[in-house]
């Protein structure tokens, strides 16, 4: 089975904004819907949605802060009883191992979850059409139209893709329309090109995936890098990550000289694994990469594929090139940051479990015994927004300071909505009139209203 889904968010930011709206489409093998859900949650208050988020989408204000609706740690038990109850399932969307994936694990980490990985559990996997379109791209580019953008580029989003190619019906930027689009797509796909498809749906699984890097043999590499169109790599296994089984060196032969490479000192590979253009990529084996076998490699290609695969003292090395890469980053200030900064204790897992069927007093006690600091910082958090009652006044202030310092923040590179990026928004949603003056002085009432709303006030 198959689900599609798709978020509609508050910004662009996984880790700082939040979705607002998540649709789904279970269907059979054949792509046959058997169920389908639209859920909508209401903002938390810590949150400065986008403007230009708002415009887009055409959520209003009111449906924002709508009292009927679930609240995100509401919401996110609600996707994640969905996971559980339709799976096994391939969780598949447009963009949504990068975007929509990311949302989804920050939801289960922020309303404390102890399984932020649930469409990688339950026998569940996932796939990205978006990476599927560019396969397509490289390999059978006749199956598809491919419409232009303002630019007079070849535009690879699915608003520009899907009615292009058929999909007549679809609402742009509303969830569920998404969902349909991408249904639409994928059927076009499996059906126009077949080994395409059936080779990106091996690819749902890293040991396929891996088996196919670790072959020995040259393999193709389809990837897609900025605004040029995307291409295929002609390269060979070079190494695993010592300190993630999960990435994996894929080195360009036609980038570099297989002679030369295999004796290059340290800082040489470094500077392979680091500089732009890489000349050694780190392959994620579990995000559905586009990675094809080479039915007739070019001669030249196999002899450097053997001579790499009889160094395993180049592996190593470049295994620990790409495991050094980012030895000297520091953990992020941010809590929302620190979402892989490791994995729970099996005692946290327990308390975890608990905390979702209780209530909110018993949550409170509960996040006290949390050994992870980010937890129990999270789960402070969660009370105060969601049982203020049971937090301290100290708390209390403490957290509306930090609400307050990031609105105010004047940082240009803040990864999180301001005041500051709000008004520059709206001018622009204005210069651009991108909303009538109606919907345009909503907007700037209700973030007014934000900003005068105790406890929030910055008078």
């Amino acid at each position: 089975m198959f689900a599609f889904y798709d978020f509609e968010t508050t910004g662009t930011s996984p880790a700082f904004d939040q979705p607002n709206q998540f649709a789904a489409i279970l269907t059979d093998d054949d792509f046959k819907p058997i169920e389908r859900v639209n859920l909508r949650c209401r903002l938390s208050p810590h949150i400065l949605p986008a403007p230009w988020a708002m415009a887009v989408t055409g959520v209003t204000p009111e449906q924002l802060e709508d009292p009927s609706l679930p609240s995100w740690f509401d919401f996110s038990h609600q996707i994640s009883a969905l996971i559980k109850r339709w799976a096994p399932a391939t969780w598949t969307g447009y963009n949504t191992i990068a975007f929509d994936e990311e949302f989804l694990r920050q939801s289960f980490y922020q309303n404390l979850h102890p399984n932020i990985y649930q469409t990688q559990f339950d026998h569940n996997d996932r796939l990205d059409l978006m990476k599927v379109i560019y396969a397509v791209w490289d390999r059978a580019p006749d199956t598809l139209e491919w419409p232009l953008d303002d630019k007079g580029r070849v535009s690879f989003k699915l608003d520009r893709l899907a009615p292009a190619n058929g999909f007549t019906a679809h609402n742009a930027h509303d969830a569920l329309g998404d969902v349909e689009a991408t249904i639409h797509m994928a059927t076009l796909i499996r059906d126009r090109a077949p080994a395409v498809w059936a080779r990106c749906l091996r690819n749902r699984d890293k040991h396929e995936v891996a088996d196919t890097l670790q072959s020995g043999h040259p393999v193709h590499l389809i990837e897609r890098f900025g605004a040029a169109p995307p291409r295929s790599f002609v390269g060979v296994y070079a190494g695993t990550n010592p300190q993630n089984k999960n990435a994996m060196g894929f080195l360009d032969l036609d980038g570099c000289n297989a002679a030369e490479i295999v004796d290059a000192d340290d800082a040489t590979l470094m500077a392979s694994v680091s500089d732009s253009p890489k000349l050694i990529r780190s392959v994620s084996i579990n995000k559905t990469q586009n990675v094809f076998p080479i039915t007739n490699p070019d001669p030249a290609h196999v002899s450097a594929a053997k001579l790499i695969a009889a160094r395993p003292d180049f592996l190593e090395r470049v295994g620990k090139a790409l495991a050094d890469r980012f030895a000297d980053r520091e953990e992020p200030e941010e809590v929302e940051k620190q979402i892989y900064g490791g994995f729970y204790s099996a005692a946290d897992k327990h308390i975890l479990q608990q905390f979702e069927h209780v209530g909110w007093h018993h949550r409170a006690e509960l996040i006290a015994n949390l050994e992870d600091h980010r937890l129990r910082q999270l789960g402070q958090r969660l009370i105060y927004w969601n049982a203020p009652a049971f937090v301290s006044e100290h708390y209390i202030e403490a957290a509306h300071t930090a609400i307050r310092d990031r609105w105010l923040s004047n940082d240009p590179d803040a990864p999180w909505m301001t005041i500051a990026g709000v008004e520059k928004q709206l001018d622009e949603i204005d210069a651009a009139s991108a909303l009538d003056e109606r919907h345009l002085t909503a907007l700037r009432d209700f973030y007014r209203k934000k900003m005068r709303n105790l406890p929030f006030n910055t008078a």
